[in-house]
């Protein structure tokens, strides 16, 4: 079976109430959002999804801010024929703990398509990569990622199955996106790598 490489740890504050978002084998999941501080100042608001008995275990007690583990998952949800792919963190353990805001992620699996390279007006660098991340029962995440200066130029030079892996944090993006009610203001998140490994063979065979 393939390995997985898949983990995100957050802590932030709670932005809203969970509330229940859907039934699955008859266990019942809640959603609620993050907001986790970046050094910049900017902040991240994260969609996290988690099974009713983690939600209703949290003990108060420990401080203000949660602290999240789990993986960075995707969904494609199609409405109105269109598909939308829907990422968010599923959560293992959910602790109310205070401490210093933290959005680390390392994710492990192949491009899934090629990636693409371009500079900002300014001259910065970008690489956006989509990595399939391996799930159990032959399932996977498909999880945009952006990279940054030389890491993008090595990425670029990638091909689809290459196998990467990356360090780095989930981040929240607005933008607007014209429709034909006018224009719309829309979220959307991917993980931002600090550094990124292009995996040899042998590291492949490793598990």
């Amino acid at each position: 079976m393939e390995h997985t490489i898949n983990t995100i740890t957050l802590r932030g504050s709670l932005l809203e109430m969970p509330a229940f978002s859907h039934e699955n084998h008859g266990r019942r999941y809640w959603r609620f959002l993050l907001e986790v501080p970046r050094l910049s100042g900017a902040v991240d608001r994260l969609p996290v999804i988690a099974e009713e008995s983690l939600v209703m275990g949290i003990d108060p007690s420990g401080g203000q801010m949660l602290t999240v583990t789990g993986q960075v998952r995707s969904h494609n949800l199609r409405s109105d024929g269109v598909r939308h792919l829907l990422i968010f963190v599923f959560a293992a353990s959910i602790l109310a703990e205070d401490g210093e805001p933290v959005n680390d992620v390392v994710l492990e699996g192949p491009l899934c398509k090629m990636p693409t390279y371009r500079r900002t007006p300014l001259g910065r660098e970008i690489c956006d990569a989509m990595l399939a991340v391996p799930r159990a029962f032959r399932k996977a995440d498909y999880l945009p990622c952006i990279l940054w200066g030389r890491t993008a130029q090595e990425i670029s030079a990638c091909q689809v199955r290459d196998r990467i892996r990356i360090f780095g944090r989930l981040q929240s993006r607005i933008y607007t996106k014209m429709t034909d009610d006018g224009p719309e203001e829309r979220t959307a998140y991917e993980i931002s790598a600090l550094s990124a490994e292009i995996l040899e063979s042998d590291e492949l065979n490793q598990d």
